[in-house]
């Protein structure tokens, strides 16, 4: 049986690190950086951190309920979901992962999107 993405990538440690490096990104992004605005950027890369391993099949999870609570405030737009979907995989890319890993990790969080967005 083939190695699920998650241990391909080699646990928390690199996940919690790509998730940090995408952050230093989306946080220069113009689309992007009014999110953050006051946000505890570490407790938020621990819960995203979380919720990348989920979707490199590793063992956090998050149901669809609770990513459309945690992000309905937010009036989040189909330009700044594209936005952070599109610097993620330059990152996953820089990380130098498999094109196909990167694929099933974009798949996974675009399949999200309807619970994501949510524009006012």
């Amino acid at each position: 049986m083939r190695e699920k993405i998650f241990e391909r990538v080699g646990g928390f440690a690199m996940v919690s690190r790509i998730v940090s490096a995408f952050y230093d990104e989306a946080l220069q992004s113009p689309i992007l950086s009014p999110f953050f605005v006051g946000v505890d950027t570490k407790t938020l890369i621990d819960h995203q951190t979380k919720f990348v391993a989920s979707m490199m099949q590793g063992p956090a999870s998050y149901s669809n309920e609770h990513l459309e609570r945690v992000h309905r405030h937010l009036n989040i737009d189909d330009a700044a979901f594209d936005e952070m979907c599109a610097l993620f995989r330059e990152t996953l890319e820089d990380f130098d992962m498999d094109e196909s890993d990167i694929a099933h990790v974009i798949g996974e969080i675009q399949s999200r999107r309807v619970y994501i967005i949510n524009e006012h």
